[in-house]
């Protein structure tokens, strides 16, 4: 099994190793975000290679999970929902395997406010709005317990109280991130080509009447270009339909994502709101080996792709065009990402294998060592 660390910190300049399925929080304290984070590891070693157990993993609303990353905290100046990030972001490429696309739409299914770059030839990126993509997230006006002694489950019956006018005002993204940076995919997939099964066939004569000479029973040239030009603008107009129908489909689901953009707008996170949140799955093994398994068989070893860089998973917030970062501490200041200060990260790294030290031989004995000996004996 690869040795692994886990690291966290609020900024990516700040990180320090934490304990894993301890239940031991670190705390994250900047002038941005103070809080807690707490990380669980399903079979995470230690130092000696011994698995780590956790009593998380076998509670009976998280089984199949495989980890779990846990925060709490406040932001200490009002922020808007909308502007609140959580994702990755990598420092180089990736190696992407084959089948990767695969792996991208189920993350869409999972996430449909997703959005991503990880083919960038800088640094690939994969972020959504926070309270989006949280599988659980829980809003209190008080600091509950911490990591909470139960599984967190949703809990939103306050977040009417942040609704007020954000500081300063935004317009919602028209996308789930700034337009200048999304790239999403294509709203149209070409359908596949059909089977030979369905190739196209001339009408059939009636070869059975006998009535009907030889020549009415071929079609002629002229008639069979007709009915095949019907048949082709039949096919033609399906299809055009069922690609209007799929834009309008697309084009509803783009409208409900603009539509929620502007719902987290109106939401304000400030020093009183204090956000739980439970970032847990089951579709990354960490042992025998760190793999990723989707739904249908699908799975990658992942340790084959990893180049050792770290995967990082950060709360981040959104670059604005029309609001300047000023330099903030833990900002990105590459012009080329769409995310700005980081509030909080929590990072995997590899641990590289010590460099075995090479056995010495032994020394010979020299010429004067056994003069030495002989004149001792």
């Amino acid at each position: 099994m690869p040795r692994l660390r886990v690291v966290a910190g609020p900024s990516l300049d700040a990180l320090v190793p934490i304990s894993v399925n301890s239940d031991l929080p670190q705390n994250i304290v900047s002038d941005a975000f103070e809080g807690q984070i707490a990380a669980y590891i399903k079979g995470f070693p230690d130092e000696q290679g011994n698995a780590l157990q956790s009593e998380y993993f076998n509670r009976e609303d998280r089984k199949g999970v495989t980890w779990s990353i846990q925060v709490q905290g406040r932001f200490l100046r009002p922020i808007s929902a909308d502007d609140v990030l959580f994702g990755n972001t990598f420092d180089r490429p990736l190696k992407l395997p084959w089948g990767s696309g695969a792996a991208l739409k189920f993350m869409h299914f999972v996430d449909p406010t997703l959005e991503h770059d990880l083919a960038s030839s800088t640094k690939p990126w994969a972020l959504s709005p926070l309270i989006s993509t949280m599988p659980y997230f829980a809003h209190r006006r008080a600091w509950p317990s911490f990591p909470p002694p139960q599984s967190l489950s949703d809990d939103t019956a306050q977040l009417h109280l942040t609704l007020r006018t954000p500081e300063p005002s935004h317009s919602p993204s028209p996308s789930p991130l700034s337009s200048r940076h999304a790239s999403p995919e294509s709203w149209f997939e070409p359908q596949a080509p059909g089977n030979a099964s369905s190739t196209l066939q001339p009408p059939k004569s009636h070869v059975g009447d006998k009535h009907l000479s030889k020549k009415h029973k071929r079609l002629s040239a002229a008639s069979l270009a007709s009915r095949l030009s019907a048949h082709h603008e039949g096919r033609l107009a399906r299809s055009e339909r069922k690609r209007t129908e799929t834009f309008a489909k697309q084009e509803q689901e783009l409208q409900e994502l603009r539509n929620a953009a502007r719902r987290r707008a109106k939401l304000t996170f400030g020093p009183e709101d204090i956000l739980t949140t439970d970032f847990c799955y089951g579709f990354i093994q960490f042992t025998p080996t760190v793999s990723l398994n989707l739904p249908g068989g699908i799975t990658f070893d992942l340790m084959q792709y990893w180049d050792g860089q770290p995967v990082r998973f950060v709360c981040c917030e959104r670059k604005r065009d029309d609001v300047g970062d000023g330099g903030a501490e833990g900002t990105d200041t590459d012009t080329d990402v769409p995310w700005g200060r980081v509030f909080w990260c929590v990072s995997i790294e590899l641990i590289p294998d010590e460099p075995s030290q090479p056995q010495q031989p032994p020394q010979q004995a020299t010429n004067d060592d056994a003069e030495h000996q002989t004149s001792v004996t």
